[in-house]
């Protein structure tokens, strides 16, 4: 799934969004037109992120797109109902400082949903919630997902998988190769873990 360079979780987050700014940078419809297309350039930019040569804007960009958007479910597309979708579950709490970490309570983490999408997704980490959503959790599923909501969860979940140690870490949920489930685990043990 991922490039063969990819080899730990933090590679895996800077492979996912060196996608992103493809995808922005020639206009792609997805990750998989992206990759397809500008293989090469994904790659430089990846290796750019992976050195520090290059380091991704700050997360306040993404929270004025959000602002600037138009208000409707980044799942569905829905327009009525809609409620603030915290999306690594806010409820995450992998140490005493996660309560009141204003990477997993505020804007940053935040998208507008739906609350029939919110209800379903629950607690669920992004990844293993867009492989149930689409209905082919084999397939490229994660190439699909709507570019602000990834480039905010791999902001943010980046700052989890830190406090949790596990950047350096591989396959992580234990199915034998690192996935962009891997970047779920650390929301599915630190949320089970309280009991939901």
């Amino acid at each position: 799934m991922p490039d063969r360079d990819v080899r730990c979780v933090r590679d895996l987050i800077l492979y996912q969004y060196a996608k992103l700014i493809a995808r922005s940078a020639f206009r792609c419809p997805d990750g998989e037109s992206a990759k397809k297309q500008h293989y090469g350039f994904i790659k430089k930019i990846f290796r750019d992120l992976q050195s520090g040569r290059k380091s991704w804007s700050d997360i306040l960009r993404e929270d004025k797109q959000l602002v600037e958007a138009p208000k409707v479910c980044v799942f569905c597309g829905a327009t009525e109902n809609l409620v603030w979708e915290h999306i690594v579950p806010r409820s995450l709490h992998i140490n005493d400082r996660c309560p009141a970490c204003d990477h997993l309570q505020g804007i940053h983490n935040q998208v507008w949903c739906c609350a029939l999408c919110n209800a379903r997704k629950s607690t669920k980490g992004l990844y293993a919630f867009f492989a149930e959503f689409s209905g082919d959790p084999d397939g490229d599923f994660f190439d699909f997902i709507p570019a602000l909501l990834e480039k905010k969860y791999l902001k943010t979940i980046h700052f989890c998988h830190e406090c949790a140690g596990t950047l350096t870490a591989g396959d992580l949920d234990g199915d034998g190769s690192l996935t962009v489930l891997d970047l779920d685990e650390v929301v599915r043990r630190h949320v089970a873990a309280r009991g939901g």
